[in-house]
């Protein structure tokens, strides 16, 4: 009898987390030469799973092996719904729910594995939701910064109607070029349905993002694709979504060229993943001073992503 394929980068590891009892799958991969300098939790959107963050469509895709060849430790984690959680879990959860359990699984993974310096939460599409309520309402005491791809605040006009991405399949992720060709050969085992509680929850994102943003206090970074079908980005979309993130010390807004909405699946995935590491360094260089008080005016960041 052939064995399954375990479709995993070398030295990423399947795990368990406990949620509040709810067993979450995950994906790990630490470091070979010692402890981490920091952790990263990565979190993956809607009708994926945790593969999405070491896909492998080509070499140096994954996100896992790559944050561990530069000292952190990553765990992908399959959201309440996904993965193992699935067969307990068939109506998934809203997003409040899923924001708790994602605070609860980090927890048990700093008490089981070492961490470093804290915890980072990386995130795209719907998992940058829960991401942003974990931040907001559940901060891991360690948590140092995040980083969100695929999610704003505001959806594209289209991003519902019959033209726009809600149309399904490919044409959410933007123009195929962007993909190598063995993108979709090589996915099967990442994608998965999205649950029914999750999905209800998507059209209220606006609303609830104003309620919490102001409650979020570590640096964030915002990553929006140079073909994002989703979400508006234009500049007043943008100064709109830093003017609600009144606690956090440091927002930061990049585009990332000749991407699409799956930017960790296409041949931006490295340079997007870099520049994710690099901001994390960047916090952790900051971590040990004061932060300067936030610009009226606007970030310069900002400023100069939106001229």
């Amino acid at each position: 009898m052939s064995t399954p394929r375990e479709d995993l980068s070398p030295g990423v590891r399947r795990i368990v987390l406990d949620a509040r009892g709810t067993a979450l799958s995950a994906l790990l991969c630490e470091p070979a030469g010692g402890p981490p300098r920091a952790t990263v939790v990565a979190v993956h959107g809607a009708g994926m799973s945790a593969g999405y963050f070491d896909s492998q469509a080509l070499p140096d895709f994954s996100l896992l092996t790559l944050g561990a060849r530069l000292g952190y430790t990553v765990v992908a984690v399959d959201r309440p719904g996904y993965g193992r959680s699935a067969a307990a879990l068939p109506e998934g959860q809203p997003v409040a729910e899923q924001a708790a359990a994602l605070a609860a699984a980090v927890g048990d993974f700093g008490a089981r594995y070492p961490t470093g310096a804290g915890v980072f939460l990386l995130a795209h599409s719907f998992g940058g939701k829960v991401a942003l309520l974990t931040a907001a309402d559940h901060a891991p005491p360690d948590l140092l910064g995040m980083e969100i791809s695929g999610c704003g605040h505001r959806y594209a006009p289209d991003a519902f109607s019959g033209t726009g991405a809600s149309r399904g399949g490919r044409r959410s992720w933007g123009p195929l070029r962007l993909y190598p060709p063995s993108t979709f050969a090589t996915c099967g085992s990442i994608v998965a349905p999205v649950p029914p509680r999750e999905q209800a929850d998507i059209v209220r994102w606006p609303e609830a993002f104003r309620a919490v943003a102001g409650r979020v206090r570590v640096p964030v970074r915002f990553t929006f694709a140079e073909h994002e079908p989703w979400w508006r980005y234009d500049r007043d979309a943008l100064a709109e979504l830093r003017s609600r993130l009144t606690g956090a010390p440091r927002v930061h807004i990049d585009r990332q060229p000749e991407a699409g909405h799956n930017i960790s699946l296409g041949y931006a995935a490295r340079a997007y993943h870099l520049r994710c590491l690099g901001f994390f360094e960047d916090c952790l260089v900051r971590g040990a001073v004061s932060y300067p008080p936030l610009d009226p005016d606007g970030d310069q960041e900002l400023k100069a992503v939106t001229a």
